[in-house]
């Protein structure tokens, strides 16, 4: 005997009501982005019970999806507008690509391996954690554009969001949330006695 589907609908307002609006994610498309996007069909079919659940979800073969908070809380903190131009890295199931789309902006992936490249982008989203966002990823970002990206702190991971301003970037951290390190994106070790 198979067990009956949960409501993914009912869910996914669930997610809204019970996730997304108590962590302070207020701007409407973002949330209707997130209401639309069916977040079960991004995992595999054995983990969709847990599609909704505010948690990361280990993908196998060291990729994970991150919490729906803490995706919800990065791509409102981009202030993402329709029509320009995003690149996703690390997107380990495409589901935070979908998003953007669903807002409008026209979305290019990539992973650790090519991540820097020469076309320049309005807003980058690190779908998961970094120790230090590559110096080539940052240079991809058009003059005032934004990135978000989750950072590893010694094993806290704060959300964090930056813009551009004459070639450098600037991170302000703006919340502690569960969000697995991205492959090949760890920290480099430094030196210790």
């Amino acid at each position: 005997m198979t067990q009956p589907l949960p409501d993914f609908a009912a869910a996914r307002r669930a997610m809204i009501d019970s996730q997304l609006r108590p962590q302070g994610v207020t701007d409407p498309a973002v949330l209707a982005a997130m209401a639309t996007v069916p977040r079960e069909e991004f995992v595999p079919e054995s983990l969709r019970p847990l599609a909704y659940s505010d948690r990361p979800i280990d993908l196998g073969g060291g990729k994970a999806m991150m919490p729906p908070s803490a995706l919800a809380s990065l791509v409102s903190a981009l202030e993402p507008r329709s029509g320009e131009r995003a690149l996703v890295v690390g997107s380990a199931n495409g589901y935070a690509a979908k998003v953007l789309e669903t807002l409008g902006l026209t979305v290019d992936l990539a992973d650790a391996d090519n991540a820097s490249g020469k076309s320049a982008y309005d807003v980058i989203l690190i779908d998961g954690a970094v120790g230090e966002v590559p110096a080539a990823l940052a240079a991809r970002l058009a003059d005032h554009g934004r990135l978000a990206t989750g950072l590893d702190d010694n094993g806290v991971t704060r959300l964090a969001v930056g813009r551009v301003s004459r070639g450098a970037l600037g991170l302000r951290r703006f919340a502690d949330s569960e969000v697995p390190v991205l492959p090949g994106f760890s920290r480099p070790r430094a030196f210790t006695f």
